[in-house]
């Protein structure tokens, strides 16, 4: 197999006309990979987003082919993929105001152009769930930066923007349904879509601790700052430290590294109902 890519979590191989994705348990905050992995959070997001794929497969059809026909080193945290041609736009789904939206919404009253009501607060509900796509960048190249729906639009045509949307925003809500009923809230989501055949399929990762901002519901509330139950909960450790978000990062101490996990494998077993083992 030839090592086509190796990201900040996932390494992609070629084999065949497919290709292998497989999902380390590395951990980046900031666009950095820090130094200290996190033990099993390749497998839980692995798991995680087959579960995922099969809850929403009437919604959008996948990449996956197979989830057990791959290397016995990797079982668990592999899967084999269709090669997809990757639409170059991250598409975004908030419905809570955090992050940098929460940013975006201070300044300029809006999020990638939607424009929200006045008086909104940190975690407030927003209205209705909205699209906030943002650029694609390869690793090295820079950060992201936010899109409108015109600037989707310009980029990959009218068509296949509204799809874009209407794909995103329903995997978000269908997303948030289920995560509802199992005591979490997600507040935004990331999803990557390429072409097959002419057809969008869901790539990459689906509604996991790594794509998504989990908060535990029965803490949440407007102005406060919910228990997240995702990786954020780095980004709040690293910002007590005198770290400049360059590389290298900060080695991550056992505590946090154990607080960490844990929060992966709660979601994880809230949402599909199973223990990890």
């Amino acid at each position: 197999m030839e090592l086509l890519h190796s990201g900040k979590v996932r390494d992609v191989y070629a084999d065949g006309d497919d290709i292998l994705l497989v999902a380390s348990d590395r951990v980046s905050i900031y666009d950095v990979v820090l130094p200290t992995a996190i033990p099993d959070k390749g497998k839980i997001l692995t798991q995680l987003s087959l579960w995922w794929f099969e809850q929403l497969a009437d919604i959008v059809p996948n990449h996956i082919v197979s989830a057990t026909d791959v290397p016995a080193e990797w079982a668990g945290r592999a899967v084999r993929c269709e090669r997809l041609e990757m639409v170059m736009v991250e598409c975004i789904a908030r419905g809570y105001l955090a992050g940098s939206g929460l940013k975006d919404y201070g300044r300029d009253g809006a999020v990638s152009g939607v424009a929200l009501p006045p008086g909104l607060v940190e975690a407030s509900r927003l209205p209705e769930p909205i699209f906030t796509p943002s650029t694609k960048v390869a690793p090295g190249a820079g950060h992201d930066e936010p899109m409108t729906y015109e600037d989707v639009e310009r980029a990959v045509g009218a068509d296949v923007a509204a799809e874009l949307r209407r794909i995103t925003l329903e995997v978000y809500r269908r997303g948030s349904e289920i995560a509802a009923r199992n005591g979490i809230l997600i507040a935004d989501t990331k999803i990557e879509l390429g072409f097959s055949g002419g057809v969008l399929k869901l790539g990459d990762e689906l509604l996991t601790p790594d794509s998504s901002r989990f908060w535990a519901a029965d803490e949440w509330q407007p102005g406060g700052t919910p228990r997240y139950l995702d990786k954020q909960f780095l980004r709040d450790w690293s910002a007590k430290s005198d770290w400049d978000r360059t590389a290298p990062g900060p080695e991550i101490p056992e505590d946090v590294v154990e607080a960490t996990r844990n929060r992966y494998v709660e979601v994880y077993e809230r949402l599909t109902g199973d223990r990890w083992r």
